[in-house]
């Protein structure tokens, strides 16, 4: 469980897990709560910020699951994502990503199309992160 947790949560990796992302951390490691994570999307004058707040800090211990939860603070992604792992079976982990994501001045109407793309986005993401030492 921690080499998972570790990889989740070295928050510059996300960058290179994303495409076109770059992310900075404040103060720099280690993250604990009131860490703030910013998360730069897009290219060039067609990017935003995406800041959000680790509100939750529990590492795992031993056969403790671990959980982070980030707060989105920002002023266009606004909700809240969670990181979370836990014992899996045959000594495995489990990996539970949960986000609530709204997007400042978009529709209801959308919602659906956005957490079918978040989810596909942060999958891969997240297979990305776990593969990579």
């Amino acid at each position: 469980m921690a080499e998972a947790w570790r990889r989740l949560t070295e928050w510059p990796r996300h960058g290179e897990a994303v495409p076109l992302t770059r992310v900075t951390v404040v103060p720099a490691a280690p993250t604990r709560q009131g860490t703030v994570v910013v998360v730069r999307t897009g290219l060039g004058p067609f990017a935003f910020d995406d800041t959000m707040e680790v509100t939750v800090w529990r590492p795992p211990e031993g056969d403790v699951s671990g959980l982070c939860r980030l707060e989105k603070r920002g002023r266009v992604v606004l909700g809240w994502a969670e990181i979370e792992v836990r014992p899996g079976p045959g000594g495995r982990t489990r990996v539970l990503w949960r986000e609530e994501l709204r997007v400042r001045l978009l529709p209801g109407f959308f919602d659906g199309v956005l957490e079918r793309a978040a989810r596909y986005v942060f999958g891969r993401a997240v297979n990305r992160l776990l593969r990579r030492a």
